[in-house]
């Protein structure tokens, strides 16, 4: 299956508007409306699995243009789960565009990685000099007491032409899995990474997760666990470290990095 989605925002009179919607299966983009899409000046909209997959041989792509000044929330409501089948490797592909002013923050539900499939994907995103930007992965290697297939997923985040991170993750190499430098024998795999105004931080670790700066700006969170839960806890004590530099180094009278995020409520991670 092949399918094309495009979703557009703009900011007009003090609020972020929706103003390109489009999708296909086996992808619906839903917005947010009535009286919860009110509730704040931010753009909300949900992707929706309207068919089983990612399925070998579905080839998914998605266009997220965020104008200036606007935000938009990009969240899923439930796990995509990678499945086998004939033919070619499923790829999903998400490419973003965020202005200056504006803001973006993706999170998606988890992927499983189920046994025999083999899933890729992409992320790429280019960020105007004074945008933001907040995006979760939450990598789950197989079902409970089964091997996972084979996921390979590059990340490819540029500012103003400038590269601030490239990184490739692959899960279902058992030996790969089993190393102290990747997943150490854990089941799940999760990374966030956070682009806004200010310095990078100083790096931080803890049990299960680190966070370590990136070029000129921003910061990626990276924690594994064997629950998906303990994995998104993690990287949340991770984020929960930088904003804790963050507010240090202004009360300091110093500018550093902000976690900036208006379309959603900062308590949730």
């Amino acid at each position: 299956m092949r399918a094309r989605a495009a979703l557009a925002v703009q900011r007009r009179d003090g609020r972020s508007v929706v103003t390109t919607l489009r999708a296909q299966a086996p992808l619906a983009l839903v917005p947010r409306r009535g009286a919860a899409g009110a509730a704040g000046p931010g753009a909300q909209v949900h992707l929706v699995g309207s068919a089983a997959g990612p399925l070998a041989g579905d080839r998914v792509e998605i266009d997220v243009t965020v104008g200036p000044g606007a935000d938009l929330l990009l969240t899923g409501i439930a796990a995509a789960v990678a499945l086998p089948g004939t033919g070619s490797p499923s790829r999903t592909v998400l490419r973003c565009r965020i202005a200056d002013g504006a803001s973006l923050t993706y999170l998606p539900e988890p992927t499983v990685v189920t046994g025999r499939a083999d899933h890729h994907t992409v992320f790429e995103a280019e960020l105007a000099p004074t945008a933001s930007l907040r995006a979760r992965d939450v990598l789950v290697a197989g079902r409970t007491g089964e091997r996972p297939g084979r996921y390979r997923g590059t990340v490819r985040i540029g500012c103003d032409g400038r590269p601030l991170l490239v990184q490739t993750q692959e899960i279902g190499d058992p030996l790969l899995d089993g190393s102290a430098a990747h997943l150490a024998g854990h089941r799940v795999l999760g990374t966030e990474v956070v682009i806004s105004t200010g310095p990078a931080p100083e790096p931080l670790a803890g049990d299960g997760w680190s966070l370590s700066p990136l070029p000129v700006r921003g910061a990626l969170a990276t924690a594994v666990a064997h629950d998906a839960v303990t994995a998104q806890r993690r990287l949340a004590e991770a984020l929960a470290g930088l904003a804790g530099r963050a507010q240090a180094a202004q009360e300091g009278g110093c500018s550093h990095v902000v976690v900036r995020n208006r379309s959603q409520n900062p308590s949730r991670v």
